[in-house]
C-alpha cells in the first residue's frame, strides 16, 4: 500500500519516495542504473599460480594470478552456485566465471556499493537455470537509495574501520588460540612443570582412568526429556554448546550423561566435537559419554586430554568408510601421562583462564559485528547522517 505524505510525519530534511522516506539529498533509484553486472571469465592453473592480484569466485577468494581483470579495486558478486556472496577487493583483481564484477556508469563509491549490497541477500536473486544463479535482470530492478558521493565515502569508512576491528579480533583470537595450544602441548604432558610441582607423572592407559557410560533411555517408553544435545549442538573445536533439543515420543535412542561428564562425537572425530556438560541430561549416541574416574582423573583435566591433536588422532583411527566412527577398543587403550590430582588442578585452571579470555574475545567480536549491522541498518538508510 503506497504510503502518503498525509499519513506520514516528515522530518526536517527528509521527503517521501516510492521507496519510503529518505534524506532530500538522497536519489531513490535502481542498481541498474548505477552499474552493469560483468561476466568473470574462465582461468586454467590459478590454483597453483602466484602473482600479484587475487582471484574471485562465487564465495570468495581464492587464489592468486599474474592476470587481471578488473584495474581498480571494486565488488564481486557470486553467479553460480548454492550459496552466492558479496566480496570485495582492495586492489586490482580477477573474476572467474562463477562470479560476476560490478562496473559502475555512475560515479559511486565502490566500498559504500560493497556494504549496500550487502544488506541484499542474492541468493534469492535466483534464475531459471537448473544451478542456483544470480540473475542480473532481477539484480538490476533492485532498489537502491543513494547518498551524495562525499557522504557515500563516509559511510564507507565508517564501515570500513568495524571491519578492521572485526579483522583485529579475528587475529588476536587466533594468536591466542595457537599460544593455548602451544600450553596444553606443553602442560598436559609434563614437557613444563608448575611452580610447587615435582615428582613423576604416571603413564596410564585412558581406559583405566575414564570410563565409557553406557546407560541409554528410550523415549518412547521414558517420555519426553527437556535437555537433549544432538551432534549439531556441539560447536566443532571450541567445547562449545550451540543449543538443545527435548525428546519426543518418537525419538531414538538416547544415551545418559550426568553433570561432569565429557561428551565426544564419535562421528567423524576429526571435527573435534566435545562438551564438559554443566548438567545432567541425554544425547545421541553419535556421542561418547566418558566419565573420569575421580580417584585418578579429574572431569576437567579429561576434558583438557581429549582436545589435543594426539587424542583426535587416536580417535580417528576408526570403523566405517562413509561414516567413520571412533573405536573404543582403541581409545580405551590410549596413553595418558597423568599429573597427580592436585597438579591436574591447577594444569586446569591455568587452561581454563586461557579459555576464558578467548571466550571474552569472542563474546566482544559477536558485540562488534552486531555493531555493524545495525550501524549498516542506519547509515544506509539515511536514518542516521555523518556530516
Amino acid at each position: 500500500m503506497a504510503v502518503s505524505a498525509h499519513s506520514t510525519q516528515l522530518k526536517p530534511g527528509y521527503k517521501l519516495t516510492e521507496v519510503g522516506v529518505i534524506p532530500e539529498d538522497w536519489e531513490a533509484t535502481s542498481w541498474g542504473k548505477l552499474a552493469t553486472l560483468e561476466y568473470g571469465k574462465s582461468l586454467r592453473g590459478y590454483e597453483n599460480t602466484h602473482g600479484p592480484y587475487p582471484v574471485y569466485g562465487t564465495n570468495g577468494f581464492i587464489g592468486t594470478h599474474t592476470k587481471m581483470l578488473c584495474r581498480h579495486p571494486g565488488v564481486i558478486v557470486g553467479r553460480k552456485g548454492a550459496y552466492r556472496g558479496i566480496h570485495f577487493s582492495k586492489e586490482p583483481f580477477y573474476v572467474i566465471d562463477t562470479a560476476y564484477y560490478l562496473e559502475p556508469k555512475e560515479d559511486i563509491d565502490l566500498r559504500w556499493a560493497y556494504y549496500e549490497l550487502l544488506t541484499h541477500d542474492i541468493n534469492r536473486l535466483d534464475s531459471g537455470s537448473a544451478i542456483p544463479s544470480t540473475s542480473r535482470e532481477t539484480f538490476y530492478n533492485l532498489a537502491v537509495i543513494v547518498p551524495p558521493l562525499p557522504e557515500q565515502r563516509a559511510i564507507a569508512a565508517a564501515l570500513s574501520d568495524v571491519d578492521a576491528l572485526i579483522a583485529s579480533l579475528d587475529r588476536l583470537i587466533a594468536k591466542k588460540r595457537a599460544i593455548k595450544r602451544a600450553a596444553m602441548q606443553q602442560l598436559l604432558t609434563g614437557k613444563t612443570r608448575l611452580s610447587g610441582f615435582g615428582g613423576e607423572w604416571e603413564m596410564r592407559m585412558l581406559g583405566d582412568i575414564a570410563q565409557l557410560r553406557k546407560e541409554r533411555v528410550d523415549p518412547r517408553q521414558a517420555g519426553v526429556h527437556e535437555f537433549c544435545i544432538e551432534l549439531e549442538h556441539i560447536e566443532p573445536g571450541t567445547g562449545s554448546l550451540l543449543g538443545y533439543t527435548s525428546t519426543e515420543e518418537s525419538s531414538s535412542l538416547k544415551s545418559v550423561f550426568q553433570k561432569d561428564d565429557v561428551l565426544f562425537g564419535k562421528l567423524r572425530a576429526y571435527l573435534r566435537k566435545y562438551w564438559l556438560a554443566y548438567r545432567d541430561g541425554v544425547c545421541s549416541t553419535e556421542i561418547w559419554v566418558l566419565s573420569a574416574k575421580r580417584s585418578a582423573l579429574i572431569p576437567q583435566f579429561l576434558f583438557q586430554i581429549v582436545k589435543t591433536d594426539r587424542f583426535i588422532e587416536v580417535s580417528s583411527s576408526s570403523y566405517g568408510t562413509h561414516m567413520p566412527r571412533s573405536d573404543w577398543n582403541v581409545v580405551k587403550n590410549y596413553e595418558v601421562n597423568l599429573p597427580p590430582v592436585e597438579e591436574q588442578t591447577a594444569i586446569v585452571e591455568i587452561l581454563s583462564d586461557m579459555d576464558a579470555e578467548i571466550d571474552a574475545l569472542e563474546q566482544r567480536r559477536e558485540k562488534t559485528r552486531a555493531l555493524k549491522q545495525g550501524m549498516m541498518q542506519e547509515l544506509l538508510t539515511g536514518r542516521i547522517r555523518l556530516r
